[in-house]
């Protein structure tokens, strides 16, 4: 098989004449299949009109803060073998005619980041340029006109979206803080397992009351099978620190133990030799004693 890769179409086909030669079999917006299985790749979209960034802060502390609760345990723990790529409020083009949607949090599977991210084309997650749609969409709910249960949910769903997870804090469009839906055909159907374990993915999410950043709130998680929380970066450290100090403490008292085991085996070889003295001047033999 014989692949060309060219942005100008017309200066390929002129150098190679395939117009003349084979005949074209099939057309899209960025193939050619000529007979004979020779074709022809080209770059037929103009990104130049895509929208990668506005600059516009639009989140509140608190969906900032679970936005990098998501994220940052995902690169912290050695959880897959996978690659794997995480983001937080960055635009999905899933139609070339259609403006994007903004997820809070997306997590996509055997993908990986283009190494020129300034690209235009490389900025945003273009379903066509990966191939692919996320294997989970996390919105977090923060008031009542986001869309995140109707318009956004249809628009995953149409993507072809695995997981589509909600988290709603304060209870603005559910009674449930989490909300967890597999697509099932072209419609999400709310899943419910043990601690929300989703075994393709080999994760599970849950609702955990703690300090994040010294903020105490109901934070969504991801978790083991077990329901065990992948902990941040941070929280692994200050874990392995407590870990050091105590064995560090440990073994400052191992060593006071020994140097007073030291102290008391001094103070017996000195009553020793006192006694042994004692009964030199007496005359008495010590192994008779």
């Amino acid at each position: 098989m014989e692949k060309t890769q060219n942005t100008d179409i017309n200066t390929e086909e002129e150098e190679f004449d395939f117009s003349e030669k084979y005949e074209l079999v099939k057309e899209t917006a960025t193939t050619r299949i000529y007979a004979y299985t020779t074709y022809i790749e080209v770059e037929a979209i103009d990104y130049d009109q895509f929208i990668t960034e506005n600059d516009d802060p639009v989140d509140n502390i608190f969906s900032e803060k679970q936005q990098r609760l998501l994220i940052d345990p995902l690169h912290a723990n050695q959880w897959t073998d996978r690659n794997f790529l995480a983001s937080a409020n960055v635009a999905i083009y899933y139609q070339e005619d259609k403006p994007p949607v903004v997820p809070d949090m997306f997590l996509s599977f055997d993908v990986k980041a283009p190494e020129e991210w300034f690209e235009k084309k490389n900025r945003c997650y273009f379903l066509w340029r990966f191939g692919k749609a996320p294997e989970i969409v996390v919105e977090v709910v923060s008031n009542k006109i986001g869309k995140e249960d109707k318009e956004k949910k249809a628009i995953y769903a149409q993507m072809g979206v695995l997981y589509y997870i909600l988290i709603d804090p304060y209870l603005n469009i559910y009674p449930e803080r989490l909300k967890l839906f597999k697509l099932d055909g072209k419609e999400y159907r709310e899943f419910q397992e043990d601690q929300n374990f989703m075994p393709e993915i080999n994760l599970g999410i849950r609702l955990w009351e703690g300090l994040f950043e010294k903020h105490k709130a109901p934070w969504g998680r991801w978790c083991s099978k077990e329901g065990e929380v992948l902990k941040t970066g941070a929280e692994n450290t200050t874990e392995l620190t407590e870990i050091v100090e105590q064995q560090n403490e440990t073994l400052l008292q191992q060593n006071e133990t020994l140097q007073q085991q030291k102290v008391d085996l001094e103070k017996e070889k000195e009553r020793t030799e006192k006694l042994a003295k004692l009964l030199e001047e007496l005359g008495v033999n010590p192994d008779e004693v």
